[in-house]
């Protein structure tokens, strides 16, 4: 059986890539600079320090790394207090398996918007650890923030089940060494390679019942 189960937020739990994308282009566009058609999937995984850096020296927002994250993610905060877009099922499933295992959390997202998401959802409580990739060293699909959050879990990383949408987030989990269960963000796919790390492949987070994470351990 699965020591613990460790979701990832954006793509999972609230369906992001567009607002956060919205959000970093809003500052391209106040500062000058000159949005790239591939930068949302360029962006895909990285943690704040990298998106920011991304920004500066890819899009030329001419401001400092700190000051891009804060514009940012206050931008973001703004718009997740006017309407969350939780993804329909996911505080189901978050509850469903909360109730047979500790839930960790490993996203990319910062700490405020982790913290925003959980509590405006109503699931804080249904979660052990929660580790912002700002956190490690690394973001995804390097492992730092699976590892991180099975370690706070007391757990090791082969005993957890990872639940992830996105490429970089199969891989980060995969490399961490746990057993991944894709539900494939629908409007940035993973790529094939990435998909064949996942030990089961759903349609939708409605899917996701403690019996298919039990298959995977």
């Amino acid at each position: 059986m699965p020591a613990a189960v460790v979701f990832d937020l954006d793509g999972v739990i609230v369906d992001s890539e567009s607002a956060w994308a919205d959000a970093k282009r809003e500052l391209v566009d106040a500062a000058g600079g000159t949005w790239k058609p591939d930068a949302t999937h360029a962006m895909l995984g990285m943690s704040s320090p990298e998106w920011s850096r991304y920004l500066r020296d890819e899009l030329g927002v001419r401001m400092g790394l700190d000051e891009i994250n804060t514009k940012v993610v206050a931008t973001l905060e703004r718009r997740y207090r006017d309407a969350l877009p939780l993804i329909p099922g996911a505080v189901d499933a978050v509850r469903r398996l909360a109730a047979r295992w500790p839930l960790g959390l490993a996203s990319s997202s910062n700490r405020p918007i982790i913290d925003l998401v959980l509590e405006r959802a109503g699931v804080a409580d249904a979660f052990a650890v929660t580790v912002s990739s700002e956190e490690v060293a690394r973001g995804k699909p390097a492992p730092d923030v699976y590892i991180e959050a099975a370690r706070r879990l007391g757990a090791e990383p082969a005993d957890c089940v990872a639940i992830e949408d996105s490429g970089n987030g199969l891989r980060s989990a995969a490399a961490a060494g746990a057993a991944v269960v894709a539900i494939p963000n629908r409007e940035f796919p993973p790529d094939p390679d990435a998909l064949a790390l996942a030990g089961a492949v759903l349609d939708s987070i409605g899917e996701l019942t403690p019996e298919v994470v039990s298959r995977l351990r």
